[in-house]
């Protein structure tokens, strides 16, 4: 009976701004990375550090749903946290095929449309031309993603799975974590993938991935509450900061050629290229440690999460799969914009911008529209009315 038991910590009610300021930061610095040849993609983490903006993504995902669904299985049984985490996935596919719909259309207008026919492979959409109606079937099966839509596939794949990893993550937390990490060195070690069409593998790797998904639902369980005496050791900060500087000179290292010829091969070549695909553990590790710091020098309570420069970032977590949608399509658009034009710097940050903006307008509506949905609240009576209804 005791495995029954809930060992797990949950979080307190309420909204943490952490959660929607630090998913709007990965919205927005996804949208900049997919755009190759831009200048303005330089401000974003991946060129500073092992991990990047998908890194946190993934995190952010395992934490949210963990501390919203783990509240529902609790007070209202587990089939239905597990329905109502069901009906995420569905929306989550949802949004992922009329995005994919909507991009490969766009793609192969405008290859059509200027001629271009290098553009189809450079965002692997050519089976369209050779074989459009299985090409379309295995995107239904999400095992053909044109360029930059792999985030959505593993988002779903990870949810999907996750009501019973939820379930054991509630009575034993730290056994989950264990568990989910020796999947993960599992599938490294083996090669463990899944298959993609027409060939090759998920960029994505889930059987690696996973392990971040679980380990922002293991800090939302109370894992980080529970590691406090080592996240606040003075020794942690030293090793943190320390392992810091070693990921951004080895990062910098493969960003400039002559920079990286400095180094030994042995040791060049540990770290470059970075293996994003299965999540080799120095990113990992890397991760832990911007989580580690953020835990210990941003609490939930940080005033500056009040800040109106942070609302715009804040807002766009909040409305995070919209956004994502939209920064994705965007991505695309701007990507298409530079290559047809000079490319000039002035172009970069122009795109950069506007697709920001954009992306920003669409969260701004949709809050606000979601707000006129919910029914309004009576005015309080007038203290006289008040007064002569209680004579």
């Amino acid at each position: 009976m005791a495995f029954l038991n809930i060992n797990a910590t949950l979080p307190e009610k309420g909204r943490d701004l952490r959660l929607d300021l630090f998913r709007g930061v990965a919205n927005w610095a996804i949208f900049l990375d997919h755009i190759p040849d831009n200048v303005v993609n330089w401000v974003t983490t991946r060129n500073y550090g092992f991990s990047d903006a998908a890194d946190l993504f993934v995190f952010i995902s395992g934490y949210t749903a963990s501390f919203v669904y783990a509240r529902m299985m609790l007070d209202r049984g587990f089939l239905v946290g597990a329905t109502r985490l069901t009906k995420r996935v569905w929306q989550l596919y949802v949004a992922h095929i009329i995005l994919f719909v909507i991009y490969i259309a766009s793609i192969s207008y405008l290859a059509l449309r200027f001629g271009d026919s290098e553009m189809i492979n450079e965002f692997n959409v050519a089976g369209l031309v050779d074989n459009a109606t299985e090409t379309l079937r295995q995107g239904l099966f999400l095992r053909f993603k044109p360029l930059n839509l792999d985030v959505l596939p593993l988002y779903i794949v990870l949810m999907g799975l996750f009501p019973p990893v939820l379930w054991f993550m509630l009575r034993k937390p730290d056994l989950t974590m264990g568990l989910s990490i020796l999947l993960w060195l599992t599938a490294r070690h083996f090669g463990w993938n899944l298959t993609a069409y027409p060939a090759g593998q998920w960029y994505f790797n889930p059987y690696c991935w996973q392990v971040l998904f679980v380990f922002g639902a293991w800090c939302a369980m109370g894992g980080a509450r529970r590691s406090g005496a080592v996240i606040n050791s003075p020794i942690t900060l030293w090793l943190c900061l320390g392992y810091l500087l070693f990921a951004l000179v080895m990062t910098m290292a493969g960003r400039f050629p002559a920079f990286g010829g400095m180094f030994p091969e042995w040791l060049f070549s540990a770290f470059n290229p970075n293996d994003k695909t299965n999540l080799a553990p120095y990113r990992f590790i890397h991760f832990v440690v911007i989580v580690i710091l953020v835990i210990r020098f941003v609490p939930k309570e940080w005033p500056g999460l009040e800040w109106k420069v942070f609302d715009p970032l804040i807002v766009c977590g909040q409305q995070s799969l919209a956004v994502f949608c939209v920064g994705v399509f965007l991505s695309f658009v701007g990507h298409f914009e530079l290559s047809m034009s000079s490319g000039s710097l002035l172009a970069q940050i122009f795109v950069s911008i506007a697709g920001i903006a954009i992306m920003t307008t669409v969260a701004y509506y949709i809050s606000w529209s979601k707000k006129q949905d919910k029914p309004l609240k009576p005015p309080p009576p007038k203290p006289a009315a008040a007064a002569a209804k209680a004579a």
